[in-house]
């Protein structure tokens, strides 16, 4: 039964998908030759060296932190994959285009949208009640982070990462409904997956909605910087959201839910065969350890 099936996430990485368990982290890649290659890692959860990591929100915070961390080894074991010889990424490298890409979504989506309302509301009008200022502000950021999903989803190379994208989904779906994994039993299954680290982003950015309306309407740059501050926290409630519409049943709750399954029709592709069985590969290789 569903329930009592242990919880597996993932990722799609270049020509790939991650699969990532309690402890395993497996990488499944096909080659430029058409081979598929299985890469496996263990790794302890900070939480379970650290239990204090497990308080509500920090939970969150963390979970993100070592999300971002396994993501980032994973891509840069695929990019290496499907690479020559002279194009070989180093960690530091792939750190470095992290580092880049990170501020530069800061830049975009926290900082952009702030300024925004700087100018498109007049001065005289910013003493009016902090909720609608921020609720601008919220339309702003989501509009803009949907224009980018958009403007990236129209290139190919990116369609073929959401089809990876979809593949990891149907996968953890059969499993979780106590299939086989089987291409007769995946193929029907949803790309869509409440669990998904793109609709997280959505949610971080109703949440803040929310949180950043308790600040009231600081000068641009006090804004600015309360904003980034306080990005951790908005990510932990965010989670904390999350992980209850997973283990309540709600209506309210899973109204929140909606939008993310909406926004992974943009980011989500119907995989092929040869995807969704490098999909099979990387779980397969996650269950051998811990199955």
């Amino acid at each position: 039964m569903p329930n009592c099936k242990k919880s597996f996430g993932g990722q799609a990485v270049i020509e790939g998908v991650m699969m990532r368990g309690r402890e395993t982290v497996a990488i499944a890649v096909r080659k430029p030759n058409r081979e598929i290659v299985v890469h496996k890692t263990t790794f302890c959860p900070a939480a379970r060296r650290y239990p204090i990591l497990k308080l509500p929100i920090l939970r969150g915070v963390v979970a993100l932190v070592e999300s971002l961390t396994i993501g980032i080894g994973a891509l840069t074991y695929s990019a290496n994959q499907v690479a020559d010889e002279e194009e070989q990424l180093s960690p530091r490298e792939m750190a470095l285009s992290v580092v880049v890409a990170l501020a530069l979504g800061a830049g975009l989506f926290i900082v952009l949208p702030t300024v925004l309302v700087r100018f498109l509301v007049p001065q005289a009008a910013q003493g009016t009640r902090v909720i609608y200022l921020n609720l601008l502000e919220g339309a702003l950021r989501i509009g803009i982070f949907l224009l980018y999903i958009t403007g990236i989803s129209l290139l190919k190379d990116i369609q073929r990462f959401f089809a990876y994208h979809g593949a990891e989904h149907k996968v953890i779906h059969a499993y979780e409904a106590g299939r086989p994994l089987t291409m007769e039993e995946i193929r029907p299954m949803s790309p869509l997956h409440p669990r998904c680290g793109t609709a997280f982003l959505l949610y971080v950015m109703v949440v803040s909605i929310l949180v950043f309306s308790l600040l009231g309407w600081q000068n641009l740059a006090l804004r600015i910087l309360a904003r980034l501050a306080l990005l951790p926290v908005v990510a932990g409630l965010a989670y904390e959201l999350i992980r209850l519409g997973g283990r309540v049943q709600s209506p309210l709750l899973n109204l929140f839910l909606v939008p993310g399954l909406l926004l992974q029709r943009l980011t989500t592709r119907e995989p092929d065969a040869g995807q969704i069985e490098v999909a099979i590969r990387a779980l397969e290789a996650v269950l051998a350890e811990e199955g």
